[in-house]
């Protein structure tokens, strides 16, 4: 059980002892604090029985410095007939005194109804009430105790006591459900500040399934160091393993957790965990080591070495408004340490070292780092090399909207600085070589500024575009593969207008959307590798979503150059009964100087892509929503000069009762330009169908069209009342995934706690 989850569990125990407490406290009489209540209102005492006393309230807290349990917003106290209600009743457990304070409202069992400010509540009626305790929070959780009893002031002892986050777990009809804790003592003592539970039983389904003789742990409202509950974990190269982690309170904004662990084929290890909280943030620091006793587990991997362990510190400040600053560092002596020993939390951490600074404003964004890239993993240090180190990686972007409707101006600027110790390259894959980085150290830096504004004439929506950007590169031509320094400077004018004309008609039972779109991007320059070496825009597929872009690209170091004619359509169709249907396809056209898609580049971002002849593929994208809750849609690439299919996928789900149902299909024809020289064809399909209440089955398939043999197929098994979930599901892959050939089981149990908490 992780750290978060055990401070769950200790919040809950907190809030359902305080609450009980507060039962108790209230078990006794009351008088009129200010004289509006007539004589004798309560002398009419009701014997001692076992009718129950109910409290709820919006808020219970309990105050372990002053003793005191203090619920607040419409708090009702009922007892055999009688009912007040109130803002805020604090009890002084010392005193053994309680107070109704604000808008108190009292029903007596004749109906009558009085009203007061403040209300003092004393021990008349304390054998009475103390009979049967019964506390409902306005989130449905009960809480119940048999009797109580205050001993010396300074302990609070609740006998056969309950928790049940759903009441009485009983629903609609008749069934049991969600899950309830049974005590046989609740002991809270004063001096000691510690909480003792006697006999606790966890219930799920009414049925019991975990119990232990006795547990004690500190009050949570304090800071104590105490030991935090054990966990386990296994794998077939450490064996089984134990860890039993104490946190120490070093001080009210300082946490350290020492964890160590056994385990049965590698022996011990210790893990440590220092947290330092600040008005405006926070700073972490983890470290764990290990001396193997059996190295041998990891042969064949860079985990196979006595010593192993990794360092990790993170943190993050608010210094003013709209700044954040932070870093994030992990060195380890493998890279695959962490993953080895099951630190999931490291490594999400893990796999950036990076110094940052980031401004966010309305209109305004910063972003500065230092950064370097980790892999995890069975990972060599020749293959970590071939890593960039980002030196820096800073962003700036700004929108000006000028007064008067005149239009907008969009200002943005970059820098991008690598360090690269080794190449890395791939293939060749039949015949055809990749090159994803250079050993080099390389700085570029952009400037762009541009302004648009859009015009409506005789239903034409016209947007007129023109900019300037600036790019300065050097490339030290460290690397065998591009030998020789390289400095580049270019400016690059940009002229563009956006032409529309929408045409919308309405027949009585839909309504159309015409929309043909019209595109002249002109770029002045034919520089189209302004980075030198591509090393932020290696990702690159041409369909509807950038058809009418004015540089497609994903990064700063490639650009779109020459004059550009980006030509389709938008249709879009609405039901009255809320189906809808949208359409958006064309075609590009390089009409003059150089085509950006057709130059060179090792990283074959463009090859293939479907852009480097004029006129280019064809693309069409087409979603819609015929019935209610069914969703399509595909997306397709087609060829025409070679006239066949480059590019498809399709895509469906549909929702009907709680039933769900999914498909995908994609297709990527051969392209021995990138090495690819045949089809590629897969199909998955899932399922989720609740049955038998509360029950939901699953399962999902995938099948590789093109080899004839399965990628992934998994089911699952869950159950979930809103209080209680739990489940299991199994996966297995086949040889041709990303994934190959790896079967795994995985189980869950989910509890809601007091106030909607779940661990």
């Amino acid at each position: 059980m992780r750290n978060n989850t055990r401070s769950k569990v200790a919040r809950v125990l907190r809030s359902a002892l305080a609450a009980a407490v507060l039962a108790a406290a209230l078990s006794g009489g009351v008088q009129a604090g200010d004289g509006l209540l007539p004589a004798g209102f309560f002398d009419r005492l009701p014997e001692v029985g076992n009718d129950q006393a109910a409290i709820t309230a919006d808020q219970l807290t309990y105050n372990a410095d002053t003793h005191e349990v203090i619920a607040v917003g419409h708090v009702e106290l009922g007892y055999n007939g009688y009912q007040m209600i109130g803002d805020r009743l604090v009890f002084d457990q010392r005193q053994h005194t309680a107070r109704f304070s604000g808008n108190v409202i009292i029903h007596n069992p004749s109906g009558e109804v009085y009203t007061a400010t403040d209300l003092q509540l004393t021990s008349a009626m304390h054998q009475a009430l103390m009979r049967q305790l019964t506390i409902a929070t306005t989130d449905g959780a009960l809480i119940t105790a048999g009797d109580g009893d205050f001993r010396r002031g300074d302990e609070t002892v609740l006998n056969d006591a309950t928790y049940s986050p759903c009441g009485k777990c009983i629903d609609a009809k008749g069934r049991r459900i969600g899950w309830t804790a049974k005590m046989t003592r609740v002991i809270y003592h004063g001096k000691s500040e510690t909480v003792t539970l006697e006999q606790p039983s966890l219930y799920l389904l009414g049925i019991p399934v975990a119990w232990l003789p006795w547990l004690s742990m500190p009050d949570p409202t304090k800071r104590m160091s105490h030991f935090l509950l054990p966990s386990a974990d296994y794998s077939k190269q450490f064996g089984a393993r134990v860890n039993a982690p104490y946190f120490v309170a070093v001080g009210r904004d300082t946490d350290l957790i020492f964890t160590p662990s056994l385990m049965s084929r590698q022996g011990g290890m210790l893990d440590t965990e220092f947290d330092q909280r600040f008005v405006n943030g926070a700073v972490q620091v983890r470290a764990s080591a290990v001396y193997q006793l059996d190295p041998s587990a990891y042969a064949g991997t860079v985990g196979d070495r006595p010593w192993r362990g990794a360092l990790q510190t993170s943190g993050e400040f608010r210094p003013v408004a709209e700044w954040t600053v932070g870093w994030s560092y992990t060195s380890f002596t493998d890279a695959a340490y962490l993953t080895d020993y099951h630190y999931v939390a490291y490594t999400n951490k893990g796999l950036v070292n990076q110094v940052y600074a980031t401004h966010l404003a309305r209109d305004e964004f910063i972003d500065f780092r230092l950064q370097q890239f980790n892999l995890l993993g069975n990972v060599t240090t020749a293959a970590q090399d071939q890593q960039a180190v980002a030196l820096p990686n800073a962003r700036y972007r700004n929108v000006i909207r000028l007064p008067n409707d005149s239009g907008e101006i969009d200002l943005s600027a970059t820098l991008l600085g690598v360090k690269r110790g080794a190449d890395q390259t791939a293939g060749p894959i039949n015949g055809v070589a990749y090159t994803l980085g250079y050993q080099e150290a390389k700085a570029h830096g952009t400037v762009e500024a541009g302004w648009q504004k859009q015009y409506i004439l005789a239903g034409l929506a016209i947007t007129p575009y023109v900019g300037l950007r600036a790019d300065a590169a050097y490339y030290d031509g460290s690397s065998a593969l591009k030998p020789g320094q390289i400095d580049l400077f270019n400016a690059t004018p940009i002229a563009a207008i956006d032409v529309r004309y929408p045409m919308i008609g309405h027949d009585g039972t839909a309504t159309h959307l015409i929309e043909p779109i019209a595109q002249l991007v002109y770029r002045a320059s034919d520089v189209t590798n302004l980075g030198i070496t591509n090393d932020n825009a290696q990702s690159f597929v041409f369909d509807d979503s950038n058809l009418f872009s004015y540089n497609r690209f994903s990064g700063t170091d490639r650009q779109e150059t020459g004059l550009r004619a980006n030509i389709g359509a938008n249709y879009q169709l609405n039901f009255a009964n809320g189906s809808w249907l949208d359409v958006m396809g064309g075609e590009s056209f390089q009409l003059a100087g150089a085509n950006a898609f057709a130059a060179a580049d090792g990283t074959q971002a463009t090859t293939g892509a479907g852009l480097s002849s004029s006129p280019s593929y064809l693309v069409l994208g087409v979603k819609g929503s015929p019935l209610t809750g069914l969703n399509l849609g595909s997306k397709f690439q087609y060829d025409p000069a070679a006239t066949r299919l480059t590019r498809a996928g399709v895509s469906a789900s549909y929702d009907i009762a709680g039933t769900d149902f999914t498909m995908d299909y994609l297709y990527v024809a051969k392209n021995a330009a990138r090495g690819v020289l045949a089809d590629q064809q897969e199909i998955r399909a899932g399922a989720s169908v609740p049955f038998a209440d509360y029950w939901r089955a699953s399962a999902h398939v995938g099948w590789d069209l093109a080899s004839s043999q399965w990628l992934v197929a998994g089911a699952g098994l869950h159950y979930s009342d809103g209080y209680l979930g739990y489940g299991a599901d199994v996966e297995a892959t086949g040889p041709t995934n990303t994934n190959p050939n790896d079967l795994r089981f995985t189980a869950s149990l989910n509890l809601k706690g007091l106030g909607g908490l779940t661990y």
